[in-house]
């Protein structure tokens, strides 16, 4: 329930607020007096989407507060809790717009952006005129209206998750298949490229070992001989080993007579003839591994050249060519198994379209049940409006399946017996119109507690006892609740349980707005005057007595 609205330096108010209370608060006023003003003030720091210049001449920022009271169980917890918001039973709004066209918003001195506003905005007020803020008038929004007085959030929810489900699975079919075609465009490719490769048979690191292995065989042609040549210098013979064996001879001989003056020389030979050996034995070793069969060389670079080709011809390393050859396996599997898999997914597909089905025909019967419940709700509150002799039908139509069901939703009227229905705009007259809009709104908003609602000259084009029919029904609506309604009929004020009197000055050249809490004797004036016009007489005076008895 709103508590308290304050306002500073928007458009033509300077400073103004109200407290409206529990049950029926009007606002009356000459036109331009600001009534709609106090309506876009309230919007404003609700979030709702308006004009941008509403800051007040010659000021530099302008600024609205709003006090919600909240009941334990009020929707709008959820909300805060959502954003973080702590509130124990008061909200509090502000927010501030600067010229420059900047809005900066506080929820309980938290500061929050626009969507959380809004998002509280629909818990805690109902904004709704002839021209039909909300979409009465619209058929496009008609299902959504009727699905919310139906209480079927649940079957909506159940039936988007199994549309969800289903353009799922038609989108992993239609993915399947293309992925299937596409490979067919390519299988005569793949079984070739499949059999080279396993063919050839390629391993990692292949290329590396077959490509040093043929540089050493071609350079073993080239020092082969030059080894070969080496080994035999130094073996026995004529060999260095032969040789220097039979110094060796020669020298112990020697020594018989010489004595230890070759002791020196036969040591040094000795040590040469064991080095000589072990050069011999790492030259033989050597031979040994350039020692290759004359044909591996061919056979080598053949493999190599084979392997490298592949991996151009692929555009891949060659090390990679086994991996991009299972790639290629795994592309014709899914070929080969493509078909079962297909079939896999059409079942898929068929159980999630049986599901939607019959999702989608039990929310469809629960609109039905809903739409019969809402023509006769409005049936209840057109008669009081003295409209019981027009009809409300809320037709059900096939539609194109979507995430929200199979149905189209639209409310029709027709305004006397026997006459076609209609839409609501193209049918009703404006007066009509408007109970007609008044009627659905309390049909739609019963069972919103903790809602302030707010109607905006609904009463527009209706007078004397209908007038007075849609005054009481406010009242009626108002009971246990909060209403606020902006309305230049007398009979409409003289229902209020709080009444407003919005008012102009001019100040030092400027225009300025007043808001006044009417006691009983201004607000006898006040009625008069809306009787009258801008001369009150004692006869007018009267007549607003009766229609404030009345209304009380």
């Amino acid at each position: 329930m709103l508590r308290s609205l304050e306002i500073r330096d928007m458009l033509i108010i300077d400073h103004l607020g109200i407290a409206p209370g529990g049950g029926l608060n009007v606002l009356t006023g000459e036109t331009g007096a600001g009534k709609s003003i106090l309506l876009d003030s309230l919007g404003f720091v609700l979030g709702w989407r308006g004009r941008s210049d509403m800051v007040r001449e010659g000021s530099v920022t302008g600024e609205v507060e709003a006090v919600f009271e909240l009941a334990p169980d009020h929707s709008a917890h959820s909300v805060l809790e959502a954003a973080g918001i702590p509130c124990e039973g008061e909200l509090i709004l502000r927010r501030i717009n600067s010229r420059d066209g900047r809005k900066t918003a506080w929820v309980n001195s938290r500061r929050v952006s626009g969507e959380v506003l809004r998002a509280l905005s629909d818990t805690l007020v109902e904004l709704h005129g002839q021209q039909d803020d909300r979409g009465l008038l619209n058929p496009r929004v008609h299902r959504q209206l009727l699905d919310e007085f139906g209480g079927l959030g649940t079957r909506i929810t159940s039936c988007r998750a199994a549309w969800r489900a289903l353009s799922q699975s038609q989108n992993a079919l239609d993915q399947a298949r293309a992925d299937l075609d596409e490979i067919k465009a390519e299988e005569e490719f793949l079984r070739h490229a499949v059999a080279e490769l396993d063919a050839l048979s390629p391993q990692p690191g292949e290329e590396g070992t077959l490509d040093s292995r043929r540089r050493l065989m071609q350079a073993a042609e080239k020092i082969g001989g030059d080894i070969s040549k080496a080994y035999q210098s130094l073996g026995t013979g004529e060999g260095a080993e032969g040789r220097i064996g039979d110094a060796l001879r020669w020298l112990e001989d020697a020594q018989v007579q010489a004595g230890e003056v070759l002791a020196a020389p036969l040591a040094s030979l000795q040590r040469t003839l064991v080095e000589l050996g072990e050069a011999q034995d790492g030259v033989e070793t050597a031979m040994q591994a350039l020692s290759f069969d004359p044909h591996e060389l061919e056979t080598a670079e053949e493999r190599l050249f084979a392997i490298r080709a592949l991996a151009r011809k692929h555009n891949v390393a060659p090390d990679d060519l086994g991996d991009f050859a299972g790639q290629l396996r795994v592309r014709l599997s899914a070929l080969d198994q493509g078909e079962q898999g297909i079939s896999a997914l059409v079942a898929a597909m068929t159980a999630a379209q049986e599901k939607y089905q019959d999702v989608a025909a039990s929310l469809s019967n629960a609109r039905a049940s809903a739409a019969a419940r809402l023509d006769k709700a409005m049936a209840g509150e057109l008669a009081p409006l003295k409209m019981e002799r027009a009809v409300f039908t809320t037709e059900i139509n096939p539609a194109d399946h979507g995430p929200e069901g199979t149905d189209n939703v639209t409310f029709r009227v027709a305004t006397n017996p026997g006459a076609p229905s209609g839409p609501l705009n193209k049918i009703a007259s404006g007066g009509e119109l408007s109970r007609f809009l008044l009627a659905l709104k309390v049909c739609l908003t019963r069972g919103s507690p903790g809602l302030t609602l707010i109607f905006d000259e609904i009463d527009r084009g209706v007078g004397g006892a209908t007038a007075d029919a849609v005054g009481r029904r406010l009242a009626e609506l108002a009971a246990g609740g909060q209403v606020l309604v902006v309305t230049h009929s007398p009979q409409v004020a003289a229902f209020g349980s709080v009444h407003w009197q919005v008012s102009k000055r001019v100040e030092n050249g400027m225009t300025l707005s007043d808001v006044t809490l009417l006691d009983a004797p201004t607000r006898i004036d006040e009625v008069a005057r809306m009787l009258a016009g801008d001369i009150v007489t004692d006869e007018a005076r009267a007549a607003a007595r009766t229609l404030l008895e009345k209304g009380t």
